[in-house]
């Protein structure tokens, strides 16, 4: 019963920390400052989830041909620069990763 009363606490902590967003729209005004940074949230976030997963490899950084997550990504990269194509940039850099895994 007390791993319910915990899912319940849980929900509704999270629910009221989004809700306040949403109820605060219009009262609260941030800072310019503030509101110039927030574009770059997004590609914070982004970088913080997908660089550890290219750059280590069993718990340390690795940037040599040992590690062809990072070549995947390099190759990744390039093609979503040059052709802003999701679903292209996700088969090359896929198909990118199993030949260097393959060599």
């Amino acid at each position: 019963m007390n791993l319910w009363w915990l899912m319940l606490v849980c929900g509704l902590v999270t629910f009221c920390i989004r809700y306040s967003f949403i109820a605060a729209e219009g009262h609260y005004q941030p800072p310019a400052w503030f509101r110039r940074l927030l574009p770059f949230v997004p590609i914070a976030a982004l970088t913080a989830l997908v660089a550890p997963e290219l750059l280590l490899v069993q718990g340390e950084i690795v940037f040599g041909s040992g590690n062809p997550r990072l070549w995947a990504g390099v190759v990744a990269i390039i093609v979503a620069a040059l052709w802003r194509n999701t679903l292209l940039t996700i088969a090359c850099g896929f198909a990118a990763l199993f030949a260097l895994q393959a060599i």
